[in-house]
This record gives structure tokens, sequence and C-alpha cells, in this order.
């Protein structure tokens, strides 16, 4: 189940359950829109993966086992622990490759 990390890992913006601006790489690394699209050009800087929409988990727990109450968001704040200099490299070297590729 995903972690839903509570902000961005570049900027820092607050990216609550609900945002629909909260991207995420298949290791769960967090992103804004925002930074995902213009900073990193769609390439996680720690895997190298692509980043996607974050999905939305039910506030209401429609199955008994289920939702955000049963699941509550992580509040465990992360920062990106690569330069500026260092994501853009990784970025341009692979923003052109498709993610299958990658």
């Amino acid at each position: 189940m995903l972690e839903l990390r509570p902000n961005c890992e570049i900027c820092d913006c607050d990216l609550p359950p609900e945002s629909t601006e909260a991207c995420i790489c298949t290791y769960e690394c967090t992103y804004c829109v925002t930074c995902a699209e213009s900073v990193l050009e769609n390439v996680c800087p720690n895997c190298g993966g692509n980043l996607v929409p974050r999905p939305i988990r039910p506030k209401t727990s429609w199955r008994p086992t289920t939702g955000l109450g049963k699941h509550p968001a992580s509040t465990t704040r992360r920062h990106n622990k690569w330069t500026p200099a260092e994501r853009r490299t990784l970025s341009d070297k692979l923003k052109d490759v498709p993610p299958t590729e990658r």
C-alpha cells in the first residue's frame, strides 16, 4: 500500500492525501506536479524512473479494511538528497528515453 508522503521532496510544498498535484515514481518518491514537470522533466532523480499522478486514497472506508481511517497517510517529510546539478544531469540524460527503455 502506498505511503502517501506529505510533501514534495524538492520544494517541500504540502501534498495532502487528497492532492491532485502529487506525482510518484515506482519507489514512491513524491514530487509536486510543478517540480515533476519543470525541474525533473518527469525523471525521478533517485531511480531514473518516470513520474505519474499519485492515486487518491478514499477518505471513506467503503469496505471494512480500506480508506484513510484504516490506513492514514504518512506524516514523515522527506527531502531529495541530490544537488540541483546532479538532478539536472540525470534528467538531461533520461528525459528523452521512454520509461520502458530506461
